[in-house]
């Protein structure tokens, strides 16, 4: 048995395929894991999730925030907007069912000395918290109250997740860590302005203490994690697949900008990657 683990699909499946072969992907034993962010942006976000829904068994993934949109848009809380790919799985006869088995895929799990999330994990977290508010999540994306939390689900407040927090606030917060999150202070500040490699600003003000506190990327920050757990995420493509920290594991080294899919091996510590252009195996 082989456990691979994709970065960010996006709607570019035949990349994914591609390295899949190349790999001897064997569906009787080998096991997919994949970082979110499934479709969107992409030219075959339709035949990606039926690609992923028809191998189910072999296929674990968690959802990034282009999924959430996804759901979103098809609870009615949400418009297109003009770089979206997502028509054709609105269209699709098998929609319903396709839907269903994304908004039933968790925020993160954890196998062993792994976990694997869209974005990343607060610095002031342990892994027990993270997988406790993670549920919060999932119970209200599967629960009779989805479509108001989709509705109430888009925002950068409040930009600093704590435990008192109540209600859709909460539930926002948390979603912004889980599927948003580059760049933050050590007490879990989020900056959600900064996409590219350095944030935009070296610092946050604390509104609480009138200090300022020190942004860096959320796994350079000191953690709550064991020594030998990694995590591994996406959503971040600017960082080229590179951490320098042992414990995060970059997978988005952005297919759909026309950069590579990665695959990473982690039976083997062995990462593959495959140059895109559109979207699309590149020439």
């Amino acid at each position: 048995m082989a456990i691979y683990v994709a970065g960010d699909l996006q709607g570019c499946l035949r990349p994914l395929t591609a390295m899949l072969d190349k790999v001897d992907f064997n569906v009787d034993c080998d096991e997919l894991w994949l970082v979110g962010d499934l479709v969107n942006r992409g030219p075959k976000s339709l035949a990606t999730l039926r690609f992923l829904y028809q191998r189910r068994d072999n296929v674990r993934t968690v959802l990034g925030n282009h999924d959430l949109h996804l759901l979103a848009i098809a609870y009615g809380a949400r418009d297109h907007s003009k770089a979206d790919t997502l028509n054709k799985i609105l269209k699709a006869p098998d929609r319903d069912i396709l839907l269903e088995w994304l908004a039933a895929q968790p925020l993160l799990f954890t196998e062993g000395n792994h976990t694997v999330v869209h974005a990343g994990i607060a610095p002031s977290w342990s892994l027990e918290q993270a997988h406790a508010y993670a549920c919060e999540i999932e119970t209200a994306i599967q629960g009779r109250d989805a479509e108001v939390f989709f509705q109430t689900m888009y925002g950068n407040e409040p930009n600093l997740f704590n435990d008192d927090q109540t209600g859709m606030t909460r539930l926002r917060a948390i979603t912004n860590v889980f599927t948003r999150m580059r760049f933050c202070t050590a007490s879990g500040r989020l900056d959600l302005a900064s996409k590219g490699a350095l944030p935009s600003n070296p610092s946050l003000l604390n509104p609480t203490t009138g200090d300022y506190e020190t942004v860096a990327p959320w796994y350079e920050h000191p953690h709550q994690l064991a020594p030998e757990h990694r995590v591994l995420f996406g959503h971040w493509a600017a960082l080229e697949g590179k951490t320098s920290r042992s414990h995060a594991i970059a997978l988005d080294t952005g297919c759909i900008w026309d950069g590579a899919m990665t695959l990473y091996d982690l039976t083997r510590d062995r990462f593959h990657r495959c140059p895109c252009k559109n979207g699309k195996v590149a020439r």
